[in-house]
């Protein structure tokens, strides 16, 4: 089975989901941001695995489920602390970010048998998941973050390495409000819509 990584940061205003901010406060922003964080540590839980691990920048809080191992983020960029998450891992090992709460138990369930990686691509041009067999950080470090051929550039990579790769289905990260809105719709049922729909009720927001 493999290990399930989670590496988020702590939902806290003005640290997470900026791009939220405007039409949100930092604090309705951070609230979204903590939903999706439940949504997606829950799907976790639920995903058949040998360690489930959370590699948090800052503090635990009441939104993570029992059963996970907390380590903090080294520093440096973010291919730096993605690398650093491998590197703690003996055996598959399935990486996943906060950004996807549509995310459920059956995208997670992967199977290594006949391939070496699993790459969920974004739909802004990152990537929402990455998997490896044997976990090997310089498959991630130097990799380009946060730009529109960030997903392109590590699916090569992983490709150059001589890697028989599959792919998950194309998901949209929640960075913006127009995001949020489309995977609220295709998560319904799960805290993030519940929070969206709060927020957006009317005068009270």
């Amino acid at each position: 089975m493999t290990t399930l990584i989670v590496i988020a940061k702590e939902p806290r205003p003005g640290r997470v989901k900026t791009r939220l901010t405007p039409p949100f406060t930092p604090r309705q922003a951070a609230a979204l941001a903590e939903a999706a964080l439940a949504d997606t540590l829950t799907a976790v839980a639920a995903t058949p695995a040998t360690r489930r691990l959370l590699v948090l920048d800052g503090s635990p809080g009441p939104w993570l489920p029992p059963g996970f191992d907390v380590v903090p983020q080294c520093g440096g960029g973010l291919d730096e602390r993605l690398a650093d998450a491998f590197a703690g891992c003996d055996g598959p090992a399935l990486l996943i970010g906060m950004d996807t709460p549509q995310v459920t138990p059956d995208l997670l369930d992967v199977d290594f048998t006949g391939c070496d990686a699993w790459f969920g691509p974004a739909e802004d041009g990152g990537f929402w998941a990455l998997g490896l067999a044997a976990p090997d950080p310089r498959l991630v470090r130097g990799v380009p973050m946060s730009t529109p051929a960030t997903g392109a550039v590590q699916r090569q990579r992983l490709l150059a390495a001589g890697l028989r790769v599959r792919e998950l289905p194309r998901l949209r990260d929640v960075d913006t409000a127009g995001d949020a809105t489309a995977v609220a719709a295709q998560a319904p049922h799960g805290r993030f819509a519940a929070r969206l729909a709060r927020l957006t009720a009317g005068p009270g927001r």
